[in-house]
């Protein structure tokens, strides 16, 4: 049953299982120095090998993969207290590049699973940032198969309203990437992007503010448009537990 106002994202903010995760291993990353990071500066690339594992202390990071001729694809964005390579993979299945600047820890991989094997908390910890990994890449997958246009940007919004975003209580929402990031995780054009968003804004729905702001006027209308209006109940918000 459709949630009404604000309650369906109120309700998905409960279920950030992986954000709590990630915030777990917060204490061996302050072992290490912040790194800045320029906005469009590489964190780690494809194809290396992955020796480090890294935190997200400010700023918004994108990982992408570059497919066929050249086409980018983002699979994910990572926020403030992320965690960026926690798969057991040998090598970088990704990118990791800053979209704004951003500030970031790493530690070894060798002395991160050391410390998880030696600890009776970040053990079940890391099995459940492991399960929220595996659990967005389908999410991920059933977006990008299933869902039309306007369906995956609603859903990306509401996504981004669920995080712990300061302002998004009044819906206001800050969108740091811009549109052609948008639409190269969504699998979208970037005129498609605008246009979708011109569309929702005529319905208010959603009415952009400034470059990187978006005013959610109608939450209970726009979960209903991406799809999900029936997984945004307190007992089955698994949808949102992405990052």
């Amino acid at each position: 049953m459709l949630m009404q106002n604000n309650q369906a994202f109120e309700n998905a903010e409960m279920a950030n299982d992986a954000i709590h995760a990630a915030q777990s291993f917060s204490s061996l990353f302050l072992m290490s120095a912040a790194e800045p990071v320029a906005a469009g500066k590489a964190i780690c690339w494809e194809g290396d090998k992955a020796k480090h594992l890294f935190q997200v202390e400010e700023g918004v990071v994108r990982l992408h993969r570059i497919i066929g001729e050249g086409r980018r694809v983002i699979t994910a964005f990572h926020f403030a207290g992320d965690l960026i390579g926690a798969s057991l993979q040998s090598d970088f299945l990704f990118t990791a590049e800053a979209v704004t600047d951003c500030k970031i820890r790493r530690i070894s991989r060798k002395s991160f699973h050391e410390e998880v094997a030696r600890s009776n908390a970040l053990g079940p910890a890391f099995i459940s940032l492991l399960c929220e990994e595996a659990a967005a890449a389908h999410e991920q997958m059933v977006l990008l198969s299933k869902k039309n246009a306007e369906e995956r940007l609603c859903s990306f919004i509401v996504k981004l309203a669920t995080r712990r975003h300061p302002q998004a209580r009044q819906g206001l929402v800050r969108v740091p990437m811009n549109r052609q990031d948008i639409a190269d995780h969504l699998g979208l054009t970037i005129e498609t992007v605008s246009r979708t968003i011109s569309k929702l804004a005529s319905r208010n729905i959603v009415v952009p503010e400034g470059r990187h702001d978006l005013r959610i006027v109608n939450p209970a209308r726009l979960v209903q448009l991406s799809g999900d209006a029936d997984d945004f109940s307190g007992n089955s918000c698994h949808r949102v537990k992405l990052h």
